[in-house]
């Protein structure tokens, strides 16, 4: 697999880590978790649980191994640091400055290897007065502004319904650290990702900010709506609700054609900008039109348009759906406790490389014996290790 020479010794826990190292896994990168204890917090977050299996804990963890180490004991720290002697990164989420409480710095590990890449994940930085301020994903949205537009016309802020900040940054990171492999190939050192979740969700206030910029005005919720695009946003049926995107002129004038409703052929509403301008006139008019016809019927008017337009799926409707099965995006594996378990696939499709979910999540340290003799750990000395409780294997 094209990241199967990559060794990556993962310190996160919760979401934005995991969900990297996962996405890196998915490409055949060797990745060891290094937990405490007590384990990941996600592997006690529930209900729902799968027997005793967290199922938050399963959704980002496949394709990993597991240690559990004990990092502020000197036999933990020295376990650690052998480990990255022959590792290519490090990934944590801690707050800013736990490592180097621990004695475990960049400083530190580029001495013992000068290539390793750090990947840190915060909530607001290594650096900047926030960067000591502990953050979540919420913190994240509401102080970077994702949830000032998100939700109702004048309705109170809402969050979005997926962990937008931990799973974006999870996202950067994996990137930074691609970007880091690839630039240590010509330069032979490693470097310090440093990543933040306010910093992921600034990046995709894009023309959300350019907005703001050039008028100063703050944008505001709108529901489903597009501040720059009319229609483009979700409407009632006489079924459920179903979204179209009519985002050209082009589209505008081959859907006004068919429609042939007089009201919507008026000379104001034959530019995206008059569109926008006059969004308050019109949006009821479409309201009153596409009520009358179900979503399966809208689907086939506006698909022979060749306009994007989908049903709102709740997740029961996705999940089973036939061309996301197609797509591999609902994969099934068996599980010698659990039985037949789903999981979502990998979202990337390379023609002769890509991804693939290849083992289910580990117990909490099921590969502390193996990765231990990898280290050259005799077994009375791992037994002592685990006597004196530096390292935990796992429950029978």
């Amino acid at each position: 697999m094209p990241l199967s020479d990559i060794k990556i010794i993962d310190l996160s826990r919760l979401l934005s880590g995991p969900y990297a190292t996962m996405i890196m896994s998915d490409f055949g990168a060797e990745v060891i978790k290094v937990e405490t204890p007590t384990g990941d917090d996600t592997r006690h977050l529930g209900p729902p649980f799968l027997n005793d299996w967290s199922t938050y804990f399963l959704s980002v963890n496949r394709n990993k191994k597991s240690i559990s180490l004990n990092l502020k004991t000197s036999e933990g720290k020295k376990i650690f640091l052998k480990l990255i002697e022959t590792a290519d990164v490090v990934i944590e989420n801690f707050r800013p400055g736990t490592l180097e409480r621990l004695g475990l710095s960049y400083e530190v590990m580029k001495e013992i290897n000068p290539g390793i890449i750090l990947a840190s994940i915060s909530g607001f930085g290594q650096e900047g007065r926030y960067s000591q301020k502990p953050g979540y994903d919420v913190l994240a949205q509401a102080m970077g502004g994702l949830m000032s537009v998100t939700g109702e016309k004048n309705g109170s802020p809402q969050k979005a319904g997926f962990s937008f900040a931990d799973l974006g940054t999870g996202m950067w990171m994996t990137f930074g650290i691609m970007v880091a492999l690839w630039e240590r190939k010509s330069s032979g050192k490693g470097q310090w990702i440093d990543a933040a979740l306010l910093d992921t969700i600034i990046s995709w206030q894009t023309y959300l900010a350019s907005n703001y910029f050039a008028t100063n005005e703050n944008p505001k919720p709108i529901g489903t709506e597009h501040p720059n695009i009319v229609p483009y946003q979700a409407f009632q049926a006489s079924d459920g609700e179903f979204i179209v995107a009519i985002a050209t002129d082009n589209m505008w004038k081959d859907f006004v054609n068919k429609l042939d409703v007089s009201k919507l052929k008026d000379e104001k509403f034959q530019t995206n900008e008059g569109r926008v301008i006059h969004r308050e006139y019109l949006i009821p008019i479409f309201e009153d039109i596409f009520k009358q016809q179900t979503r399966a019927a809208w689907e086939s008017f506006f698909t022979e348009l060749k306009i994007p337009v989908g049903p709102v799926n709740k997740f029961s409707d996705v999940l089973n759906d036939p061309h996301v099965k197609e797509r591999e995006m609902v994969v099934k594996g068996f599980h010698p406790e659990l039985g037949e378990v789903k999981s979502i696939g990998v979202p990337l499709k390379l023609s002769r490389t890509s991804g693939k979910v290849r083992s289910f999540p580990p117990k909490l340290g099921e590969q502390t014996r193996s990765i231990l003799k990898k280290l050259e750990y005799t077994k009375e000395e791992i037994d002592n290790l685990i006597t004196k409780k530096v390292v935990n294997e796992p429950k029978s």
